[in-house]
């Protein structure tokens, strides 16, 4: 596997150049809200090595780490909680609350609650974030070692959502 930064050029580029709304699957459509902001991430999905419930080893999603890009500019972060932090000082923490397949084979695609908020800014009015437009963000390969940490590169686009006026 590549290095994570090496890949994250790349990916920012298909990801930006490929930002158009895609059509959004039912269970991740959120009527009456209307988007706040939309931005490109660029990054990666951290996985460790963990007994299951069968008590074999498998990858498991930790947190995410990656940059929130708007217009060729960085303009935020999204990392562990999960949490979205813009550069303005507002923030969103969120919990899943739906899923679809990625229709590449990719991460899902996501609907999320905010469950916490912080800041007067950009973001402080959202209820609902989806994740759209995901390529990458699947680890590949065995998990040998208990507390191995791994990241597998991913791009996406993220959709902060209001109540409509």
């Amino acid at each position: 596997m590549p290095p994570i930064r090496s890949v994250i050029p790349a990916l920012v580029v298909a990801t930006l150049a490929g930002a158009a709304r895609a059509e959004l699957p039912a269970a991740i459509e959120a009527p009456g809200l209307s988007p706040v902001l939309t931005v490109g991430a660029a990054g990666a999905q951290i996985y460790e090595c963990k007994s299951g419930q069968d008590g074999k080893l498998a990858w498991t999603f930790r947190e995410p780490v990656a940059s929130l890009m708007r217009d060729g500019a960085t303009v935020g972060r999204h990392y562990r909680g999960p949490t979205f932090e813009h550069q303005d000082g507002s923030a969103v923490v969120i919990k899943a609350v739906a899923s679809a397949p990625s229709p590449d084979g990719a991460i899902p695609w996501l609907k999320a609650d905010a469950v916490e908020k912080r800041g007067a800014g950009v973001l402080a009015d959202v209820v609902q974030v989806q994740r759209i437009n995901t390529r990458g963000g699947v680890l590949q390969g065995a998990c040998e070692t208990p507390g191995a940490v791994q990241g597998a590169a991913y791009t996406a686009d993220y959709v902060f959502l209001r109540k409509a006026p």
